[in-house]
């Protein structure tokens, strides 16, 4: 493997193509996609300034390298990447990619990234941005920290593990998540999603867990959470109070207290859900 050290590259296709390279301590200033259609490559400590550096690769290995704000859309239709402590500024990264391996990276600015991606495992992940995740398959992050509204649309075959999620209209549309011990703040969680399982989790979300089939909750606490469970068929074992549950479509519903039930006979069949209060009302 052919090794370079403390590279200045500009110009557009700097290294085009560039084949079996352990690339060290270099800077990818001006100049559009420095290393497209590359494979092989092994980058340690670079720094990227543009846009577009990593399209159409394969077999990269990034470690302890910057990605700055200029590198806008820097990885997309990008093949089995590794990225370990990393910094990634530029927003829009990892656009239809696949087999991304990510530990110990920060996305300051997320806004969307990892959009049409599959087979993604994400370990000490930090993130912020709107549109986290969209449309993703076989998607695995522990210890994940996300700041941004609209995370994980559409996303299928998901599992998050020890997580910190505040967003707004997270999981909507999606199938086949499961979230286990983590804490999910944010409002509308889960709207029009299927098999959406959430196990030993604390949630706050106005009018959260609505429109979804099959929803299924173990051992979770709802704070600040009113109008749940709207239309959704529901498993749900709940610890502390519930403020409030509106039309469930079906199912059971125990919890230690309900602040406020809700049922139109007009719009549900209240026969078709079972609600057990632990503690009498």
């Amino acid at each position: 493997m052919k090794r370079t050290e403390q590279g200045f590259f500009t110009g557009e296709r700097a290294l085009f193509g560039a084949e079996d390279m352990e690339i060290v301590h270099s800077t990818f200033a001006d100049g559009e996609s420095p290393l497209k259609e590359s494979k092989n490559l092994h980058l340690v400590s670079d720094m990227f300034r543009w846009k577009y550096p990593l399209w159409y690769s394969r077999h990269i290995r990034m470690e302890k390298c910057t990605l700055f704000e200029g590198a806008r859309a820097g990885i997309w239709y990008t093949d089995d990447i590794e990225m370990i402590d990393t910094v990634v500024e530029a927003p829009k990264n990892f656009r239809r990619c696949a087999g991304v391996r990510l530990s110990n990276v920060d996305f300051p600015n997320a806004a969307e990234t990892l959009w049409n991606c599959r087979d993604i495992a994400g370990a000490d992940v930090r993130a912020k941005g709107d549109y986290f995740a969209m449309n993703c398959e076989n998607v695995t992050f522990d210890r994940l920290t996300l700041v941004g509204n609209y995370s994980f649309d559409g996303a299928k075959n998901v599992v998050i593990e020890n997580s910190r999620l505040l967003s707004k209209d997270a999981f909507w549309n999606s199938e086949n998540v499961t979230v286990r011990n983590s804490f999910i703040s944010g409002e509308y969680l889960g709207w029009n999603a299927k098999n959406l399982t959430l196990i030993d989790c604390t949630v706050e979300s106005l009018q959260g867990m609505c429109y979804i089939e099959n929803l299924v909750m173990k051992n979770c606490r709802l704070l600040n959470t009113t109008l749940a469970f709207e239309y959704s068929t529901v498993d749900a074992e709940l610890v502390g109070r519930t403020d409030s549950v509106y039309n469930p479509a079906g199912g059971k519903i125990v919890a230690d207290e309900i602040g406020k039930i809700i049922v139109q006979e007009d719009r549900i069949d209240p026969a078709k859900t079972e609600i057990i209060c632990r503690k009498k009302q």
